[in-house]
């Protein structure tokens, strides 16, 4: 009698057990999934941030695949330059190589970069170079938008594609003219920014918005533990540095940028007219609508036929057309979209219709004008 009290009270057990697994199974099905990110995903610090570096330089060891210097006068003016800086004059030498390109090299130089350090650099052809296959990158300076010169790139070039040609036949794969070289920029100056003698940071929000600029500020408030983040703009959130931070504001970027906060934004629906691509966000909402979709087709067919004369007449051959024109209208009624309240219900009724994405565009720009659609629509 023991051992069977014992298995009956270890069966409750197990069906109290259960019980809870699937109750807190239900509730974690039917709670709606926040889309929660964290500050450094969504927020950007200012004064960190990259800069962008551009050059104009030579590539040469081309194997016939260069400019032409002919088409190309800047090519055969930067060569002749290059030279005379070497000791070799050849302004009076009618100059003839296709192994030298003139190329654009650009870079990003990365925030806190120190002199010596390497970056990776991007070379494209500027001239009517073939392919920048095996060539090699003089040394070019690289300058800021101030117009200082901030790095020096020089390397042989990776490129990423290839071209072959034949007398009757090329094959192109990629693109030859343009490649990169890993680490073929050497920083030479030093960006003036010193991050710890700040005592007031900014936040930029990558997309702007006020609640969003409000949530984060709260965010931080709560860890701070007093009122120091205070949001401007939509775009901005201003934030004082607090006492117990003083003099080690990494700590303080380190703490923010992990900090966990659900970002809003409106309701858009992105419209790409060249590829057909319609992307909506999940607060579009519709009231009530009815559409109709239908195809009106015009069909014009030709078909003249040859008109001849009867024989010892004083007629002549004539070409007497003959035209048939067909319409047809595809006889698609109505169809009611209902007020939504989820995407899901938004899509399921446009689908309901049977159209396709390009007759959905202008669907939806319809709905939108008789001001049922609840949504900015951006067409790119």
């Amino acid at each position: 009698m023991r051992q069977t009290g014992k298995t009956h009270s270890g069966r409750k057990a197990q069906l109290a057990l259960l019980f809870t697994v699937l109750c807190t199974a239900t509730v974690w099905l039917l709670t709606p999934a926040a889309a929660a990110s964290r500050i450094k995903d969504i927020a950007d610090f200012e004064g960190i941030r990259e800069n962008q570096l551009i050059g104009y330089g030579l590539v040469v060891g081309l194997n016939g695949t260069g400019d032409s210097l002919n088409n190309s006068p800047f090519t055969q003016q930067s060569l002749q330059a290059m030279l005379e800086r070497l000791g070799v004059n050849t302004r009076n030498v009618d100059l003839n190589t296709d192994t030298v390109a003139a190329v654009m090299v650009t870079a990003n130089l990365p925030p806190f970069s120190t002199q010596g350090t390497r970056i990776d650099v991007n070379v494209s052809a500027l001239g009517d170079s073939e392919s920048l296959q095996g060539g090699t990158l003089l040394v070019t300076p690289l300058v800021g938008a101030d117009g200082e010169v901030y790095a020096i790139a020089q390397g042989s070039v990776a490129i990423g594609g290839f071209s072959a040609q034949a007398d009757a036949a090329s094959v192109v794969r990629g693109v030859p003219t343009s490649g990169r070289i890993a680490n073929g920029g050497l920083v030479e100056r030093e960006l003036d920014f010193r991050l710890a003698s700040l005592t007031t940071l900014r936040l930029a929000l990558r997309n702007p918005d006020l609640t969003t600029a409000r949530r984060i500020a709260l965010s931080i408030n709560e860890l701070i533990g007093m009122p120091t983040a205070e949001p401007l703009d939509p775009s901005t959130v201003r934030i004082d540095l607090p006492r117990q931070y003083d003099g080690n504001i990494v700590d303080l970027l380190t703490d923010i940028e992990q900090l966990i906060v659900e970002p809003d934004l409106a309701a858009r629906i992105v419209i790409d007219e060249n590829s057909g691509i319609i992307v909506m966000g999940q607060d579009v909402k519709v009231s009530m609508v009815a559409v109709a979709q239908g195809n009106l087709t015009v069909t014009i067919a030709e078909s003249p036929q040859v008109s001849q004369p009867l024989p010892f007449a004083n007629g002549q051959t004539a070409v007497v057309p003959r035209s048939e024109v067909g319409v047809d209208e595809d006889g698609t009624k109505l169809a009611i979209v209902p007020e939504t309240v989820t995407l899901k219900q938004l899509v399921d009724g446009l689908n309901a219709l049977g159209i396709g994405p390009r007759d959905m565009i202008s669907i939806l720009q319809a709905i939108k004008a008789s001001g049922a659609l609840q949504a900015d629509i951006e067409v790119l």
